[in-house]
């Protein structure tokens, strides 16, 4: 159930009522809105009565919730969530390009990218310690001492990090070492995991898997959510089809999908979609056409001997180029871009 309020509700009211929500052993999730405070009940409604609520001079109504997916849904949370991470917001009215290597692969490496993506103007990078690949024998990261550089060049340049995490085991050492955690789409709907960045107090880009459902994506939000971490942000990076010429499909019609019915950021991957770097600057400006929030854009100083995804990381001026073209298109659909 949803419990709507007014805006002129009182804490002491609010508190009233989320005590009376907590005693019968449910779930709180509070909204302040612009216009209305909405609170969520989360958990087996049945344990509280829905007269009661309503008796409450300053509840306006009660209502079921009708989406299964309870606190990424637009029915508890009417406004766009913002993620603030380190002073770039997320979700608000600026486009955020996150970019940078799909690895890290040294220190040098790392820097020398970081610095040219931080004279554009670019304030987040990308890059992960910990790759899952298809064959065992390929490139896997450089782990911790991977962190240890993305964590140093990020401090030195003042870049917002961030990165993959994969294994429940590291969750607590990605955390230590990066600004936001990133889980892959191979790990969508690997429940632990989810739960276990959901404890973590840092932003967690979720990726979309190959073959998940919108309802299946939510729902891994949800798992993330219900640990208390409420700064998730939905990553498409394309779905598997029948069609050999790209990597996956990108899903440009799931992105006004998701704006309408979640709150939740929405950014695009355009690289893994693509598989190649050819179709990257156009995929990137129909994301942002159709309502996207923000892109992670993979840039390499040398992507024909990447240890990862040579045939779609952007050369630095590749992208230096797109950096400008993608700043006409936000602008031509009343955005900024950061």
């Amino acid at each position: 159930m949803i419990v709507v309020m007014g805006k002129g509700v009182t804490e002491e009211q609010l508190d009233h009522l989320t005590g009376l929500i907590k005693k019968a052993g449910l779930k709180v999730h509070v909204s302040p809105g612009t216009t209305k405070t909405i609170v969520g009940i989360i958990g087996d409604e049945s344990k509280i009565e829905k007269d009661v609520l309503e008796s409450l001079d300053f509840v306006e109504k009660v209502m079921p919730i009708q989406k299964p997916y309870r606190r990424a849904s637009r029915e508890v949370h009417p406004d766009n969530t913002i993620v603030d991470v380190k002073g770039v917001k997320i979700g608000g009215n600026d486009v955020v390009v996150i970019a940078g290597p799909c690895s890290v692969e040294s220190e040098e490496q790392l820097y020398g990218i970081g610095s040219r993506l931080k004279k554009m103007g670019i304030k987040v990078m990308r890059a992960s310690a910990y790759k899952p690949r298809t064959s065992p024998y390929a490139f896997q990261g450089l782990g911790v001492k991977g962190l240890r550089i993305i964590q140093k060049v990020g401090k030195e340049l003042g870049l917002v990090t961030e990165t993959e995490v994969m294994d429940t085991r590291s969750v607590e050492e990605v955390a230590k070492h990066v600004d936001m955690l990133r889980v892959g789409a191979r790990n969508t709907q690997n429940f632990d995991l989810l739960k276990e960045v959901g404890k973590v107090d840092k932003p967690v880009i979720l990726k979309n898997g190959i073959s998940t459902t919108v309802e299946e994506w939510l729902f891994a939000a949800e798992y993330i959510m219900n640990e208390g971490n409420n700064n998730v942000i939905l990553c498409e990076r394309g779905i598997r089809t029948f069609e050999p010429m790209t990597r996956n499909t990108l899903n440009l019609s799931v992105i006004p999908i998701l704006k309408d019915v979640t709150h939740l950021p929405v950014i695009v991957d355009p690289c893994h979609a693509a598989g190649k770097r050819g179709p990257v600057p156009a995929l990137s400006k129909a994301s942002i056409a159709v309502g996207a929030d923000g892109l992670l854009i993979e840039v390499h100083n040398d992507p024909e001997h990447a240890l990862s995804d040579q045939s779609q990381q952007l050369r630095p001026e590749e992208f230096e180029k797109l950096y400008a073209q993608l700043r006409g298109v936000a602008k031509a659909v009343g955005r900024g871009l950061i």
